[in-house]
């Protein structure tokens, strides 16, 4: 997959090696000042983050994704036809920063524009997260029915996905109009990311059916868990069997982990809660690995634990936070300091290490938001200051680093000195890491942090306050 390409969940394991070393400066990161004004940082992400939207506009209204060196944009979902992801998946974000005529000129045109009858293929996973959740989420936020309906008009289609399989596993692909799927190779994140939109879904339009479809579909794969508890990362939509031996706590899997905890806090679910904790402590048991002197948890052989790849993504960086979330915030600490190394060592964490010589895999970096999402988590427990300021190195080598003509970009070479800029902003950006840091750093009033629920692309599904 080329980087004019990248998903947020892209498939990592077959990139060769690159052998890369860090420069022999090390590329040290620029540390937070000791006090630092969360208040003014908070107001330099809301000032971005709004001339980012307005290049948006300008050069790529209503179209999936900017391309913000050249100032073009590109289809995500579908070639050729737009869903207006990017829109989408910054209403709630500029709701939260108080941004509330872009996030009205927004909800406007989702209401006059966005329509899902579609003759064309979606990834159901990355459908549900990106849009079902964006349009749940900006709902909540102004309480408009026809972004609900909207809503439950595109999750209606992706179920056809989950009745094609006898096991209520959803196939990685259906058309939009039609109800056709393809593509029955599937993995946990794209089986298992369902329950949190379509739970919330569940609950505002009375309909249990989402729910349940959602939560059918986890109990199937967690009940095929090994003796020692871990599960495969791929498995078939229509034997309901695994196809691979690896198991993996980040590409392939990891917000299917998510998921299980979020459920409990959202919906009260007491399934979800013990699947949750009885899968980190069997991952705590048999994935977790040192390399000098460093937590990592490469993918193992589910049945034995034996250590199948040494490679890690930095998507893996969220399990931190889950760690502390179940509990288990020893050890979220611990992981975390793993990649807090990575990023004080090469300045942007890299897309993917060898765990064996914390060493970067590839070049290039999709923009990545796991990191601060890790220190949202971490810092909601306890408040600790150092989360803010792991999260404010963070965003300012994000600044130093991807800030381009049109918006922020995803970068080709992070090995140069300076680094190479490609040119594409993910859709997740506009969801993700920016809503992180502003939440981490601004103290909105718009936000009840105590009752706060974030999906795996940030979209709010519980705690906002009306202003």
């Amino acid at each position: 997959m080329t980087l004019a390409r990248l998903t947020r969940r892209s498939a990592l394991a077959s990139m060769a090696a690159a052998g890369l070393a860090p420069s022999l400066a090390a590329h040290a990161a620029p540390r937070a000042a000791p006090k630092e004004n969360w208040k003014a940082l908070a107001a330099d992400v809301r000032k971005e983050f709004q001339w980012a939207w307005r290049a948006y506009v300008a050069k790529a209204w209503g179209k999936d994704e900017i391309n913000p060196v050249s100032g073009t944009s590109r289809s995500f979902f579908i070639e050729g036809h737009d869903l207006g992801l990017s829109l989408v998946e910054a209403l709630d974000t500029l709701w939260i920063m108080g941004l509330d005529a872009e996030f009205q000129a927004g909800v406007d045109w989702v209401k006059s524009s966005l329509s899902f009858d579609v003759d064309g293929d979606a990834q159901v996973f990355e459908t549900n997260i990106r849009l079902v959740g964006g349009l749940i989420a900006a709902h909540l936020a102004c309480g408009d029915p026809v972004l609900l309906a909207k809503a439950k008009d595109l999750a209606d289609r992706l179920m056809k996905a989950f009745d094609a399989s006898p096991h209520g596993l959803p196939w990685r692909y259906v058309n939009l109009r039609t109800g056709a799927v393809r593509d029955p190779e599937t993995n946990l994140a794209e089986i298992g990311t369902y329950i949190t939109e379509f739970g919330v879904l569940s609950q505002l339009t009375g309909e249990p059916r989402y729910f349940d479809a959602a939560k059918r579909a986890m109990k199937h794969a967690l009940d095929r868990r090994s003796k020692i508890g871990l599960m495969a990362a791929n498995i078939d939509a229509r034997t309901g069997e695994f196809i691979s031996r690896n198991a993996s706590i980040d590409i392939y899997a990891d917000s299917f982990y998510e998921y299980l905890w979020d459920a409990w806090e959202l919906f009260g679910d007491e399934d979800c809660k013990r699947w949750a904790i009885e899968c980190v402590d069997a991952q705590l048991a048999h994935q977790a690995k040192r390399y000098d002197g460093r937590l990592w948890f490469p993918m193992v052989d589910y049945e034995t634990g034996a250590v199948t790849a040494t490679a890690q993504s930095e998507l893996a960086a969220y399990y931190a936070g889950l760690l502390g979330q179940v509990g288990r915030k020893a050890q979220g600490d611990d992981y975390l300091a793993t990649f807090t190394y990575l990023q004080k060592t090469f300045g942007i964490i890299p897309e993917s290490i060898d765990a064996a010589t914390a060493q970067p895999r590839r070049k290039h970096t999709g923009l990545r938001p796991e990191y601060p999402d890790a220190c949202l988590n971490l810092w909601l427990i306890d408040r600790d200051e150092r989360y803010r300021q792991l999260s404010a190195i963070h965003y300012r080598e994000m600044k130093a680093t991807s800030r381009a003509a049109y918006g922020y970009t995803a970068l080709k070479d992070i090995t140069t000195r300076p680094m190479t800029q490609g040119d594409n902003c993910p859709g997740y950006w506009w969801s993700e890491q920016m809503k992180y840091y502003y939440l981490l750093f601004s103290d909105t009033p718009r936000i009840d942090y105590a009752q706060l629920q974030l999906s795996t692309e940030a979209n709010v599904l519980r705690g906002f306050r009306k202003p």
